[in-house]
């Protein structure tokens, strides 16, 4: 998984600069706030693209499903669009730096089959939450951290949401807490591999500077 790749050998960046750049032929995310950010805005697309096939196939799916997906896919654009323009807005040559759009390829998924997509949905929405939770101790800007912080609480209702989906009346909307009470926290090395098993992203990119 990875993303921009270049036939240009030159790099945007020295790799010791760690901010978001082409390096080796090959887009690296970089380290250090702009990192954190570039990989939340990577997740965020896959799941604004995930939504917007989703909502383009559900006429056959419930009421109630079409609702949650509906709301779901305005959250994940918003996210997206907001990492865009953040990023954009803080990186010194956006243009070099920014995170190209991903390519994102779903197999043999049925969109317009509600359980199926209701599984992926679950899959993605607890990947994001453990990938919020995962990158907020590497997040130095409390105004970076804030924003991670209510994002991942959406993004928790979100996981809540399709899991109660799958299995109304049940206790399966809470039940990817621990013993705590808490959900989990991967690390980005965790998470970037754990999307690349699910072949979703086929944009290579790489993740030198992130744990």
């Amino acid at each position: 998984m990875a993303v921009g790749c270049s036939d240009d050998d030159d790099e945007t960046n020295p790799v010791d600069d760690k901010l978001p750049g082409v390096r080796n032929g090959v887009f690296d995310i970089g380290g250090g706030d702009f990192g954190v950010l570039t990989y939340a805005y990577a997740l965020e697309q896959l799941e604004a693209d995930f939504y917007t096939k989703v909502v383009a196939n559900f006429s056959s799916y419930s009421e109630e499903a079409k609702d949650i997906f509906s709301d779901l896919h305005k959250h994940e654009v918003i996210h997206r669009e907001f990492f865009k323009a953040a990023l954009t807005d803080a990186l010194p040559d956006p243009s070099k730096q920014l995170l190209p759009s991903l390519a994102f390829s779903y197999g043999s998924l049925n969109f317009a089959n509600q359980a199926a997509v209701t599984d992926v949905a679950i899959t993605l929405e607890d990947t994001g939450v453990a990938a919020y939770n995962g990158a907020g101790k590497l997040i130095t800007n409390s105004a970076y951290l804030v924003i991670a912080g209510q994002i991942v609480s959406v993004e928790a209702r979100h996981a809540a949401a399709v899991r109660d989906l799958k299995a109304p009346g049940t206790n399966a909307f809470a039940n990817t807490t621990d013993a705590n009470g808490l959900d989990p926290a991967k690390d980005p090395s965790a998470i970037i591999s754990a999307v690349k098993t699910l072949g979703l992203i086929t944009t290579p990119f790489s993740a030198t500077f992130l744990p």
